[in-house]
């Protein structure tokens, strides 16, 4: 017999962690033509999820909404014109719903999972069949639940632009050990690409090392990193693709570390809003480079993905700590004082 109740989070407003409500028995509402059940056994959090529960999001969000982009679980149950899974299948959240390829031609054309639509931090949802992808064999559910947003958005930062896709010999530069910046350096890596990563924290050295990185600047006390990553780069001609999530802060630095043809995707603003000494957008010019906004990425990029994943065994970095369902705000609390290395993982029982 189906489930007629979930535990779950609400955001009820946009005034920090306290806006988020647990509900111990919201009710399931019955599943549409084409809607999957979904049993969660895992999500992961993001500074996305974060920031959206600050108000601090620069994209549409909704209040009452189930929050958190990714998750994995279980089939629980079909609606009677399901044809793409069955009950059983081990299934991950799309990010952007109904972006199956390519991209929208705009922005109102999909909707966000815990933004603009229910999320992950419940028991049990359902979705659209269009809107799950299929896990990874390879990988638990811990480690796929972190797949949906960062994941996808470095796979489409170095292989969602026709003619400039990461190959085997080009140099990528990764800012920070953030989600996006480790699935960039191990996705890079297993292109046969060289690979500079930036930290601000010494502690962090080996373990990025570990995972393939060629060369490590330290950002505050290399003040001048991206001169630094274009002299490491062959023949000194500056780097292939850059994988820009400080914004605004950090983007004189990647212009300078840039060689001609090559490639910025802008993911993200970790460093801050804009301000009146940001580049402008002559230097796209002056420098013959690329520079593009990522906003993660179709099905079909993700479906890619977990090929990849699959044939390479990619393991997500996942931090050790565990948290609860219950323990949902302290999660966010964790990642907020950046006491984590690795994705935040949230277990659903």
């Amino acid at each position: 017999m189906l489930p007629a109740t979930t535990k779950q989070w609400t955001l009820e407003g946009h005034h920090g962690f306290d806006s988020l409500q647990f509900d111990p028995s919201a009710p399931i509402p019955q599943l549409g033509e084409r809607e999957v059940l979904v049993r969660f056994h895992f999500a992961s959090l993001n500074y996305r999820d974060l920031i959206i529960s600050k108000g601090a999001y620069t994209l549409p969000t909704l209040n009452h909404v189930v929050p958190v982009s990714d998750g994995a679980g279980t089939v629980e149950a079909t609606g009677p014109g399901v044809h793409r899974f069955q009950p059983g299948d081990r299934v991950l959240t799309l990010f952007e719903q109904g972006r199956i390829a390519g991209s929208p031609a705009n922005k109102t054309e999909t909707k966000s999972v815990g933004g603009t639509t229910n999320g992950a931090l419940r028991q049990y949802g359902a979705y659209d069949e269009e809107d799950l992808v299929a896990m990874p064999a390879t990988l638990d559910f811990q480690q796929a639940s972190t797949l949906s947003c960062a994941a996808v958005t470095a796979w489409n930062a170095l292989y969602g632009l026709a003619g400039n896709m990461v190959k085997a010999g080009d140099t990528v530069l990764t800012q920070g050990t953030g989600g996006v910046s480790m699935f960039a350096l191990q996705f890079a890596k297993t292109a046969g690409a060289r690979v500079i990563a930036t930290t601000g924290s010494e502690s962090k050295v080996e373990v990025i090392r570990s995972l393939g990185a060629d060369h490590i600047i330290n950002y505050k006390t290399e003040s001048d990193w991206g001169a630094v990553a274009a002299r490491l780069s062959p023949d000194c001609l500056g780097v292939n693709h850059i994988v820009e999530v400080g914004g605004p802060q950090s983007m004189a630095q990647s212009f300078k570390a840039i060689r001609v043809n090559g490639c910025i995707s802008i993911v993200g603003f970790l460093g801050g809003t804009p301000t009146e000494q940001q580049p402008t957008f002559l230097e796209c010019l002056s420098h013959e480079c690329v520079v593009r906004g990522v906003y993660v990425g179709s099905r079909m990029l993700f479906e890619d993905m977990n090929r990849a994943i699959d044939a390479n065994g990619i393991k997500p970095v996942v931090d050790g700590r565990i948290f609860t369902l219950e323990e949902a705000k302290e999660a966010y609390q964790y990642m907020w004082d950046q006491k984590h290395f690795g994705k935040v993982t949230i277990r659903i029982d």
